[in-house]
């Protein structure tokens, strides 16, 4: 049986990295994480620039 919890991420470099961020912060308390489904992609502008991606992201896990 696999439980999903979603998560809110972000990164200064990619929606890739807030992603792994996501996996890894999620990591620390969750075990046995099987998939990342990442659902909506957001970025704050300052100054004309992207300065921090952000996700939204389910991450699905093997109840023990």
């Amino acid at each position: 049986m696999l439980k999903v919890i979603e998560v809110l991420a972000e990164s200064k470099k990619s929606w890739e990295d807030a992603a792994a961020n996501a996996v890894a912060t999620a990591a620390k308390t969750v075990r046995n994480i099987k998939s990342v489904n990442v659902q909506n992609l957001q970025a704050t502008v300052e100054d004309d620039r992207i300065v921090k991606y952000r996700i939204n992201a389910k991450i699905s896990f093997v109840l023990e």
